[in-house]
């Protein structure tokens, strides 16, 4: 049997609103990544600001501790929805996959209102980047159904642990 990769991996929550005490879905995305054994390099949360995300990002990019950032955030249609435009700029090469299959899913969960979802994710300087939806739920669908094995090494037939 494979042994698990263990990450290091951050959460970011996009929000203009949220505290440390309010933040249930990065605490939900942390406590997750944690019983599957990876790491919590960190645990930020930043407004929702194209310039203010981008720096952050960029610079967990550049950290070679970081092999993996979860987005919670930001992915709406709103004027201060800006994590798309922040961060895709990025992207050595966009995850097109990841968008289409956690609306599949979530199209189970909550009908129609998911063709307002813009999950996305992609890999930049051999990190793995995963942008959620800034609820708790959207958290949990994407975790549990989507990168939870994708960054476990162990599953196959393919996984991102692997290429990071």
């Amino acid at each position: 049997m494979a042994t698990k990769t263990s990450l290091g991996l951050a959460v970011v929550t996009v929000s203009d609103t949220r505290t440390t005490e309010t933040d249930t879905s990065g605490a939900l995305l942390a406590q997750k990544l944690e019983e599957e054994g990876h790491r919590l390099h960190s645990r930020s949360i930043v407004k929702d600001d194209v310039y203010q995300l981008r720096a952050l990002v960029s610079a967990l990019i550049a950290d070679s501790r970081v092999q993996g950032i979860l987005t919670t955030g930001g992915t709406g249609f709103t004027a201060r929805d800006n994590t798309r435009k922040a961060i895709t700029p990025l992207f050595d090469v966009e995850i097109e996959g990841f968008g289409e299959l956690f609306r599949q899913i979530s199209y189970t969960e909550i009908g129609s209102s998911t063709v307002q979802s813009r999950a996305f994710g992609g890999l930049a300087n051999g990190t793995v980047i995963f942008c959620l939806p800034g609820s708790t739920g959207a958290c949990r669908t994407g975790w549990d159904h989507v990168i939870r094995e994708q960054l476990d090494s162990s599953h196959k037939p393919c996984n991102f642990a692997e290429r990071i």
